[in-house]
């Protein structure tokens, strides 16, 4: 490939932002750092670093040469351990990002990787933002809510997560057992008044009124550890709710109160082998616990 020892020495200087750390993370003098990075800008026509007294920061070419060298590498990298994955070994780095709420559902899969292949170095990005998988933020994204549709992204369905209305036990002992149809008397937690991509938004605006509210919250871990605290009802993600025996189903979950979890890769890394494999297990993973809901309790 022309210009490879160019681009992956520009690579360097754009990660660790000097010339020498390049030149000492790459074993070579600082001269060849400049030259290979002059070679690269007059290839380019273009400046890929604006240099200040601190060191070297990205131009746009340089934003945009760093998403491409890096997936290259990504590539690079994976063929390499392509014969190490046939003997399970697997290695380089992994980074998953997520909301927080949903890493009960993917740590499994996470475990799993590790047990199999405990050469890659694992790393989990709590978020809510969709990370820019084009600048190597994430490899592997799992987003809830409308369907990402980024041009190069590929997007699958990784599974339902459906809500259900809950209290708990010290509450009902307090409060007395709320009855799905008469509600009234009865405290929440949680918001009937922001625009929220949520599907139990409507039904919050249209049953409680604001007096009934104990504490107006909407981030979901907030919202749980209020319901376990007793200070109101409120909506739960079902797995969530499934691991509290002090917590008391009021309404079930309902697809009707539930939104799609998608994965999300990039269309040039979404083939590598230790994507792959993550692919692999999550898959199992939810299987597992598809299968596990759908036994009857003993």
């Amino acid at each position: 490939m022309d210009y490879w020892m160019e681009l992956r020495t520009a690579l360097m200087v754009a990660r660790f932002g000097t010339v020498s750390a390049a030149a000492q993370a790459l074993g070579v003098h600082r001269a060849t750092v400049n030259r290979h990075v002059e070679t690269l800008e007059g290839a380019f026509g273009a400046p890929l670093f604006q240099r200040h007294a601190r060191g070297y920061a990205l131009t746009d070419a340089g934003r945009d040469m760093f998403e491409v060298a890096g997936r290259a590498e990504e590539m690079f990298s994976d063929l390499a351990g392509r014969a190490r994955g046939k003997a399970g070994q697997l290695s380089g780095s992994l980074i998953v990002t997520a909301l927080a709420g949903v890493a009960p559902l993917v740590m499994p899969a996470i475990q799993d990787l590790h047990l199999a292949h405990p050469q890659i170095r694992l790393e989990f990005v709590a978020g809510a933002q969709l990370a820019r998988l084009e600048h190597g933020e994430a490899h592997v994204a799992i987003r809830a809510g409308a369907k990402p549709d980024v041009p190069d992204y590929v997007v699958t369905l990784f599974r339902r997560l459906r809500f259900g209305l809950y209290a708990s036990q010290c509450y009902i002992d307090r409060a007395g057992h709320p009855e799905s149809d008469h509600l009234d008397g009865h405290r929440f937690v949680g918001s009937i008044d922001e625009p929220r991509p949520r599907p139990i938004a409507d039904w919050m605006h249209a049953n409680v009124r604001s007096e009934m509210l104990a504490l107006h919250a909407t981030d979901q871990q907030v919202l749980q550890s209020a319901v376990c605290e007793g200070l109101g009802l409120g909506f739960l993600a079902e797995h969530d709710a499934c691991v509290r025996r002090d917590l008391v189903e009021i309404v079930p979950p309902s697809d009707a109160w539930s939104t799609a979890l998608w994965v999300v890769t990039h269309v040039d890394l979404h083939r590598t082998t230790k994507v792959q494999a993550f692919l692999e297990h999550l898959k199992s993973a939810r299987q597992a616990s598809e299968q596990g809901a759908a036994e009857p309790a003993t």
